[in-house]
């Protein structure tokens, strides 16, 4: 709500009221100030809105303003539907051009100090695991802390072509980790931490496959994990909803994989329908969300349910896209005052607060410093690429990386993509910074230990 609106509010009531907007404010808030703010353009939180609405409702015997955070449905064109129906060569140009899941891998390591895990296991949750490098990388992180510790692995993934590279980085950590328990399923944030689907009826068809995995090697393990290809191509199914043009399950799936000489030490771990559980020491929320998607969607759909399955002690590392970077200058150059990076840490994590209500009374919102939070990653090119002339494969990288970063849709790319002034502005900002880099900020919410 914007500050004019909420002063036609206020000012409504207190002519209403025969009251002072100095003793609204006081009353309201207990400050006196509140209105003079709002005129000067000051922001105000979502918790001091609610209050203000609340006072204006008891105070008229109206009632109160619902609590929890309006939010209409995203509706998608299917044609422009970026994050499902992407271009698979975009997509992989960028993750091996880019350092992106490197860099990003490193951050969430970070977070293992902080983390009080708890019998009879690590607990890992992967809102979005893409590809599954960040995942494969951040579990070669955690063997090294903790070798000895049984780790059930849990990720959620829509797209049945990343489930598969996914399972292909399966085989090396159950050689190096034997006691771990992979869990994947293609159902939403509000239900894939529990494994359990919010309609009975798609519960009561929810498709449990366990595999337990034979032998001691991984070339053993991966030669029974691509059996599973008829299963996948069968089961894990999506379709675009008629109302939304939003991608969704046509049947949820949960497939645990372990190795069957652990399957005694992993009894307890292993979920099974009607006895499962979210409770994870780690969430890793990696790009989980559109940059255009508003920040109301991120928070009630996407943030506060993940936040929701921490255990005490546990922490949910978020990470998006932060703009104002070279890749940046190459969009506003072809699309000038274009900017899909218009939400911040800040503003997503007082919605997820305001959305949690009293059940995130025992949870912590750090955003921190832009020095702690903002980090870079670059476009990984030889050195002779960018000082001498810049060819057209350099500036096509250069160019492919600015658009899946800044998420442009396919329909807006394809004029761009037959004209030159793509690759040249690619070329003009290549030149002017040796190289091409992008910005990422993160966030935690960690649950207070008992």
């Amino acid at each position: 709500m914007r500050n004019d609106e909420i002063l036609v509010q206020i000012s409504d009531f207190c002519r209403q009221a025969d009251m002072a907007e100095s003793t609204f404010g006081r009353r309201a808030v207990n400050d006196g100030k509140l209105v003079h703010r709002l005129r000067e353009g000051k922001r105000i939180t979502i918790d001091t809105l609610e209050r203000i609405q609340s006072y204006i409702a008891a105070s008229t015997g109206g009632p109160p303003p619902p609590r929890g955070l309006k939010v209409p449905p995203e509706k998608r064109d299917p044609r422009s539907n970026f994050r499902f129906f992407e271009n698979r060569q975009k997509y992989l140009l960028f993750v091996h051009t880019c350092s992106e899941k490197r860099v990003i891998a490193d951050r969430i390591a970070l977070e293992l100090s902080a983390i009080h895990p708890r019998p009879p296991a690590l607990r890992v949750f992967d809102a979005g695991m893409g590809d599954g490098t960040v995942l494969a990388r951040v579990l070669r992180a955690m063997h090294s802390r903790f070798p000895h510790m049984p780790f059930y692995v849990a990720g959620k993934e829509l797209s049945l072509e990343d489930v598969r590279l996914t399972l292909d980085k399966v085989p090396d950590r159950l050689f190096e980790h034997p006691a771990s328990i992979f869990v994947f399923t293609n159902m939403n944030y509000a239900e894939a931490p529990w494994l359990t689907p919010a309609s009975p009826s798609l519960a009561a068809g929810m498709i449990w496959h366990e595999v337990p995995l034979r032998g001691a090697s991984s070339g053993e393990f991966e030669a029974q994990i691509a059996d599973l290809r008829s299963f996948l191509d069968l089961n894990w199914r999506a379709s675009v909803s008629p109302r939304t043009g939003m991608p969704v399950y046509e049947r949820p799936v949960a497939l645990a994989l372990y190795r069957e000489d652990h399957r005694f030490l992993l009894d307890s771990v292993i979920p099974r329908a009607g006895r499962t559980e979210a409770n994870f020491d780690l969430v890793i929320a990696s790009q989980p969300y559109r940059a255009k998607s508003s920040v109301n969607f991120r928070a009630k759909r996407i943030i506060a349910p993940l936040a929701r399955a921490l255990r005490p002690g546990g922490r949910l590392i978020g990470i998006h896209s932060h703009g104002q970077d070279p890749g940046m200058e190459i969009i506003q150059a072809v699309w000038p005052g274009e900017n899909p990076f218009s939400v911040s840490r800040h503003e997503l994590l007082r919605a997820v607060k305001y959305e949690l209500g009293s059940v995130g009374r025992d949870l912590n919102f750090n955003a921190y410093a832009d020095n702690r939070s903002i980090f870079r990653y670059d476009m990984e090119a030889l050195p002779n690429e960018i000082t001498g002339p810049i060819g057209t494969s350099t500036a096509f990288a250069a160019w492919n990386a600015a658009v899946y970063v800044a998420q442009i849709e396919e329909d807006r790319l394809t004029e761009m993509d037959q004209s030159g002034l793509a690759l040249d502005a690619a070329r003009e900002v290549l030149r002017k910074y040796n190289g091409l880099w992008f910005y990422d900020e993160s966030y935690v919410i960690s649950r207070r230990r008992d």
